[in-house]
């Protein structure tokens, strides 16, 4: 295999670093890779995919970070207002950072990454206009979690997204996905060449015998038992779930909740808490990446939840696998591929999805058992050291990125 220097182009609209909240995957797959050499050029929006607001510090249009250059391209700001609006805002970071991405130049391998997978085919067009290879990473099974979940109904666009979605499988010289879930679909819609690259975690962003004292007493959580759930607030996310737990749990005056982030649903969830009394449960804004691992180390539990739908048994969310890496004992209401992970790691304690109920009783288990708690904790971060630790995936990534460039000039020579 190659081990020639790389000029990587990413198009990625929900591209977040360090100081941003949200996934950070991308960022940290492109510092290893600037360590190692690569040069990375991300084209990203000037926006928040969580928010819809504008980023910090975006209007400074590109910024430099070792090898890696950030260039945001023009994005329609009404993402979270409908489910039109969002896709509007979609097709303008499309055609915006396909223009954008022409001025880069002397570029070895174009990387796209789905969702929302309109950005692909600008990876694609944008790759076949410099002459290098088209590496797709597919991190969600769009459009069909959208028609699952019920947002896209309208059968020309599911038609459309549908040939999209094959065409853009087939012509990728080389497909990287982050769980094994989505194997079986993308073959059986025309995929080859496939790699898995899983999600994971840094390890040494996070202190598992940090105690999270100073997060506790900021927002008045001292002696609380404390159960944390932070990412999206969507409509796959389930967390009118939580709240009905939370409900059951209003006589356990020690046991807290805290959802941790934004989206679209936040605002209805909070009005919903309040008509329901839940002083137990506490909403707190995003927090950058860098921050995290202070809510973490705060917690006593950490919660993944995703509504019950067949498809979701395919995915490996990033927040499963921040909390293995702080050794935080997690909560599983999502059944699939990730449920393997956790009952092979013994990290947790799986939760059938859209049950109230049975999240209440898990969160009294987990209570009334914190040496227990502590024990799971432990033993999901040395799993997660020995397979999903964030440098060893890049390591991956990095050689399917020089495979997908040996391929392509062993191709241009025949």
């Amino acid at each position: 295999m190659s081990d020639k220097v790389l000029h990587i182009l990413l198009i990625h609209q929900a591209f977040v670093s360090m100081d941003e909240a949200g996934g950070t995957r991308h960022y940290e797959i492109a510092h290893y890779l600037a360590e190692h050499g690569h040069q990375i050029t991300v084209i990203t929006s000037p926006l928040s995919y969580l928010t819809g607001e504008e980023n910090k510090g975006s209007k400074k249009a590109i910024r430099a970070d070792e090898k890696i250059t950030i260039m945001r391209a023009k994005t329609y700001s009404g993402m979270h207002r409908s489910f039109f609006q969002r896709l509007v805002s979609f097709f303008s970071f499309t055609i915006s950072s396909f223009f954008v991405g022409l001025r880069v130049k002397n570029v070895d391998v174009v990387w796209g990454t789905s969702p929302p997978l309109f950005q692909a085919f600008t990876a694609w067009a944008l790759a076949r206009i410099k002459r290098v290879p088209f590496l797709f990473e597919v991190r969600d099974l769009w459009p069909a979690f959208a028609v699952e979940v019920g947002v896209l109904r309208n059968r020309v666009l599911i038609a459309a997204s549908e040939w999209l979605e094959r065409f853009l499988y087939q012509r990728a010289d080389k497909l990287v996905l982050n769980s094994p879930g989505f194997e079986e679909h993308v073959r059986a819609h025309g995929g080859r060449e496939i790699r898995i690259v899983p999600n994971g975690a840094d390890a040494s962003m996070f202190d598992p015998e940090a105690d999270g004292t100073a997060f506790r007493k900021q927002f008045g959580l001292s002696g609380k038992f404390i159960v944390l759930y932070a990412g999206a607030h969507g409509l796959s996310n389930d967390l009118g779930v939580v709240l009905g737990a939370a409900e059951e749990l209003k006589s356990e005056e020690k046991i807290a909740i805290i959802l941790l982030g934004d989206g679209k649903d936040k605002p209805m969830l909070q009005e919903q808490a309040a008509r329901m009394g839940l002083i137990n449960v506490h909403f707190l804004p995003s927090m950058p990446k860098a921050e995290m691992a202070k809510a973490l180390a705060a917690a006593d539990a950490s919660l993944a939840i995703l509504k019950p739908l067949k498809l979701y048994a395919t995915v490996y969310p990033n927040k499963v696998f921040d909390y293995m890496a702080a050794g935080r004992p997690v909560i599983l209401a999502i059944d699939g591929v990730i449920r393997k992970v956790i009952e092979e790691s013994g990290a947790g304690i799986f939760v059938r999805p859209g049950d109230p109920s049975a999240l209440a009783k898990t969160i009294r288990q987990l209570a009334a058992d914190p040496t227990n708690g502590k024990r799971m904790g432990n033993s999901g971060r040395k799993y997660l050291e020995q397979h999903f630790n964030r440098p060893m995936l890049a390591a991956q990534m990095e050689a399917v990125l020089q495979e997908a460039t040996g391929l392509r000039q062993r191709a241009a020579k025949l």
